[in-house]
């Protein structure tokens, strides 16, 4: 198991985030996030549904790059307006994202840094669907480097996406589809289960502490740790393999690291 990597840990991490016995569509955005959709569908949830990133159902998830001759196995035809209308806006998705800065409400921002609203120190991809998206269907989040840059104290730049912040509460609102769910680092898993959806760390990777995770934490977390992050099997190492045959998952984590983190 010692040649078994960081973003394999993750990968496998991600697929657990996907675990449902609902018929929904899966959507990761990244190497990552999307290799561990693929592998939840093919090990424990096959009710869920995949996508080509384009505009068909797939019977079998897509391996990522240059494919050869395989040829996807087209379920239906999924143009964009009939996705949101029959996944979306109905609640039958789960997206894991990867933000640039998260808030201990679960606020994200992927839009701008520092400076004002119409003068930014950097200006990045704008809003795009997350506020839309944040407030119809589960959303997790993957994060390859976990720090205070990325954890932020107070509150994101911009908010892009609804969290649990009372503060952003209007009057007579209905927030009751607001379902954040998971958050895989290369440190740990998270999720909102405290007191007020506050976070809280329910797994650490091998060799990682509890006070690592708090100092590249910008707001206090719940130690909640229930143990380490399972690694993967041989199966499920065989089928990462098959859905990413060129190895861009060697590419997320800076430097590829073990997944087994051994003091130096």
């Amino acid at each position: 198991m010692s040649d078994i990597t960081l973003a394999e840990l993750c990968i496998f991490a991600c697929s657990e985030t996907f675990r449902t016995d609902r018929e929904i569509i899966a959507t990761g955005i990244g190497p990552v996030p999307r290799v561990g959709a693929g592998l939840a569908k093919l090990t424990h949830s096959p009710g869920l549904m995949m996508t080509d990133g384009e505009a068909y159902l797939v019977e079998q998830p897509v391996p990522m790059g240059p494919r050869g001759d395989y040829k996807p196995k087209f379920a239906g035809h999924l143009p964009f307006s009939r996705f949101f209308d029959s996944a979306v806006w109905t609640g039958r998705r789960h997206a894991m994202v990867t933000p640039t800065q998260i808030d201990r409400f679960g606020q994200t921002n992927l839009s701008q840094l520092g400076g004002t609203h119409h003068q930014p120190k950097t200006q990045m991809l704008g809003v795009r669907g997350f506020p839309g998206n944040s407030i119809y269907h589960a959303n997790s989040m993957f994060i390859p480097f976990h720090s205070t840059r990325t954890f932020v104290e107070g509150e994101v730049d911009m908010v892009s996406s609804a969290g649990y912040n009372p503060a952003k509460r209007v009057a007579g609102g209905n927030y009751d589809h607001i379902d954040l769910q998971k958050m895989v680092t290369n440190l740990c898993v998270m999720d909102f289960g405290g007191p007020g959806n506050a976070v809280r760390v329910v797994t650490l990777h091998p060799g990682v502490t509890f006070d690592e995770v708090q100092a590249a934490t910008g707001f206090d977390l719940i130690d909640a740790v229930e143990g380490e992050t399972a690694l993967p099997d041989s199966d499920a190492l065989t089928i990462i393999n098959q859905l990413d045959p060129h190895g861009f998952r060697a590419h997320v984590i800076r430097d590829n690291p073990p997944a087994i983190r051994t003091s130096a």
